[in-house]
């Protein structure tokens, strides 16, 4: 079983575009959607969904009104504004970092620290394959935990069904959720437009990678829209050795496609679907490539 991570540097650049494409293209996978804090996979594959659980994670302060006297020492010592003081106390569950010093302080004793609902997550079913995706709840954190989550339960679904590939859509950026979806895999696969912050961003993504030595390649996508840009980060690229897998233009069926809640390679045979399927076969040689580096790197270390 291989893992391919997509991302991107910045919003925006047609990652999750780029991954229904995939889905598509790609046989034996399991998909996993790692983008938990504004998830739109599900808006391509519209999936079915087989089963639903709970993301509990952190806590909350909660109030006991029968112990609760409304003296005022949780507000005083809130320093996030959470709690309002009226009667008895309320805390402001949006506003509440789970910090325990309201109960830490209480005279009363009437605060309690509970464990905290941030959101959901799903196996579910696709014209491509199973599913792993999730919800985060609105104002939530521990968003690089529910990627974790996501990330095991789409390794576990794929070495319970044989799949040889498990093909994940990343968070944008390079924040915590992007280090959590990086974690354990075998190519990564960066898509970037051609402007100033996507070559920005690209770098510091890069660096990312290089930083946990994880092979990466990148795709320009709308590399039409301005071409001295898409040459400047081809040479970026080449001074880095990262490989640019390809350019792909831009193209109007891409908008129709996402209407119609369809990949691209199944809705036409325009220029990004056509180069979308020259992509795949080059990312399956590369992680093919990456498991015998890794296994050359083991026996050497053995020896």
């Amino acid at each position: 079983m291989k893992e391919i991570v997509i991302l991107s540097g910045k919003g925006g650049t047609g990652k999750t575009s780029f991954v229904a494409s995939l889905a598509a293209l790609a046989q034996d996978k399991v998909l996993a959607d790692c983008d938990v804090d504004a998830a739109d996979l599900h808006l391509l594959l519209v999936p079915g969904t087989r089963r639903e659980f709970p993301f509990w994670s952190g806590v909350k302060a909660a109030i006991r009104p029968e112990q609760c006297n409304g003296c005022g020492t949780c507000a005083e010592v809130c320093q996030f504004e959470a709690v309002e003081v009226d009667g008895t106390a309320r805390i402001d569950p949006l506003a509440c970092e789970g910090c325990g010093v309201c109960a830490h302080f209480c005279p009363e004793g009437a605060i309690a620290l509970e464990e905290n609902l941030c959101g959901a997550w799903f196996i579910s079913e696709t014209a491509h394959g199973p599913m792993i995706h999730a919800r985060l709840g609105i104002g939530e954190e521990n968003s690089g935990k529910l990627v974790t989550l996501v990330k095991r339960e789409a390794r576990r679904l794929a070495e319970e069904r044989g799949a040889r590939w498990v093909l994940v859509d990343g968070p944008p950026g390079i924040g915590c959720p992007v280090i959590a979806s990086l974690s354990g895999a075998d190519l990564v696969l960066v898509v970037t437009e051609p402007s100033g912050a996507g070559l920005h961003d690209l770098a510091r993504l890069l660096d990312l990678t290089d930083h946990f030595e994880i092979p990466a390649c990148v795709c320009v996508n709308k590399w039409d829209l301005n071409a001295d840009c898409a040459r400047q980060i081809e040479v970026a690229c080449a001074e880095r050795g990262v490989p640019v897998l390809d350019r792909v233009p831009f193209d109007p069926a891409v908008v129709s496609s996402l209407v119609a809640a369809t990949p691209i390679v199944e809705y036409d045979d325009g220029p990004t679907a056509r180069a979308l399927r020259r992509i795949w076969p080059k990312l399956e040689g590369l992680a093919l490539e990456s498991r015998r580096n890794s296994n050359e790197s083991a026996r050497r270390h053995e020896t």
